[in-house]
């Protein structure tokens, strides 16, 4: 990337200093003057684009290849794992607590491996269609409970890990949209708070209602934070934050990108903050909330 760039920069100096030395010997010919300046802009902002292209290129080729390899790592790792387990079950004689421990632990592989191949398909199976023609009323408030309870229970926390703070209990929060989409987006965000924190897991998801017309569910950690320069590139496919702590941690760097993406097939958005690296983060899903009651939608 910073060879095409300093070639792009190169070329386009070597240009303006042609340009600039071939006004100053014809400046007195108007008719050459007048057709060579446009020309020389057009190939100005050619050789620019051009090394846009390149540079944007680079960037995608890189993201692809660390999408590759974490891929591989998350598929190999629980593979290679349920294989030394059963290896040992199978040449060696174990009581039954021990035996008891290899299958729970081969459970929890076969789980990390599922998500993960559900992950991939999912991302792809969005990026193919506009929107889904799944759209039924569905009620935010049980939906948070539920991927909170999932959550909690595929990383073993306990229930002060996650709390949640629904600020009003009267109004309905149901929107109209795909469950299992809208599960699993919640679910992504909520797999990155437990993640992206690694002392202890503090999370508070708040969900309340802007303006009588949408309904939000704020997820917010004690993590390790996310840079400002990159709040808005982490919601693109295959994007991950370059620090040492986050390269460290597992990830395929698409459940950002699948909540984003499912968030504006059902009409919201959703966004990221964070006051610095340590200091957290929150993310935000927004959804458009169903006005009149579900009953007479029926």
């Amino acid at each position: 990337m910073v060879l095409f760039t300093l070639l792009g920069v190169c070329l386009i100096g070597v240009a303006v200093t042609l340009n600039v030395t071939w006004i100053l010997l014809n400046w007195r010919r108007i008719v050459p003057l007048a057709l060579g300046i446009p020309f020389f802009a057009l190939l100005i902002a050619g050789v620019a684009l051009n090394t846009i292209f390149l540079v944007r290129e680079v960037r995608r080729n890189e993201r692809h290849d660390a999408f590759l390899s974490a891929v591989t790592h998350e598929l190999k790792t629980p593979v290679a794992s349920i294989h030394l387990y059963l290896e040992t079950l199978q040449r060696r004689q174990l009581d039954e607590a021990q035996r008891n421990d290899f299958y729970a632990r081969m459970l929890a592989d076969s789980d990390r491996l599922t998500a993960t191949i559900e992950q991939v398909l999912k991302a792809g199976e969005i990026g193919q269609r506009a929107r889904s023609s799944v759209r039924v009323p569905v009620d935010m408030r049980s939906l948070a409970k539920e991927c909170i309870r999932l959550t909690r229970e595929r990383n073993h926390l306990d229930d002060h890990a996650i709390a949640l703070d629904i600020e009003d209990t009267s109004t309905p929060m149901s929107v109209r949209g795909d469950p299992d989409e809208l599960q699993t987006a919640i679910l992504n965000i909520l797999g990155n708070s437990v993640k992206y924190s690694p002392a202890e897991v503090q999370i508070r998801v708040t969900l309340e209602i802007l303006h009588d017309a949408w309904v939000r569910i704020s997820v917010a950690d004690q993590g390790i934070g996310i840079p400002a320069a990159h709040l808005k590139r982490i919601f693109r496919r295959f994007y991950r934050v370059p620090s040492r702590n986050v390269l460290s941690t597992k990830g395929t760097g698409l459940g950002l990108y699948l909540v984003r993406t499912i968030a504006r097939q059902h009409g919201g958005d959703a966004t990221a903050e964070s006051v610095g690296e340590g200091r957290g983060a929150t993310v935000r899903l927004e959804l458009p909330r169903i006005l009149t009651p579900v009953s007479e939608h029926q």
